[in-house]
């Protein structure tokens, strides 16, 4: 739990820095390989990088590992590449 946490702040001040220096109408390419972060937390994690950093955007694409990365329905821990495009309004 920790670590997730660690991860989340770690994501969080990346995220606001990248943000912070985008220009409106660029897209920020961010990625999480945290098993302990979610496809949902790693997005709220993201929303919050955004509106601390006070700009806005929006989510064109949602990506994750290849289709030849195994996920087992046994280890749900082997979903743990998520990605995220935004672009900067």
């Amino acid at each position: 739990m920790a670590h997730a946490e660690r991860a989340a702040r770690a994501y969080k001040d990346i995220n606001r820095l990248g943000l912070k220096l985008l220009a409106p109408g660029g897209v920020l390419l961010t990625y999480s390989c945290s098993g302990g972060i979610s496809a949902d937390l790693f997005h709220k994690i993201v929303a919050g990088a955004a509106a601390d950093a006070g700009v806005d955007g929006y989510i064109v694409d949602r990506t994750g590992a290849a289709p030849d990365h195994p996920m087992t329905l046994a280890f749900p821990e082997g979903e743990y590449l998520k990605g995220l495009a935004v672009v900067r309004k």
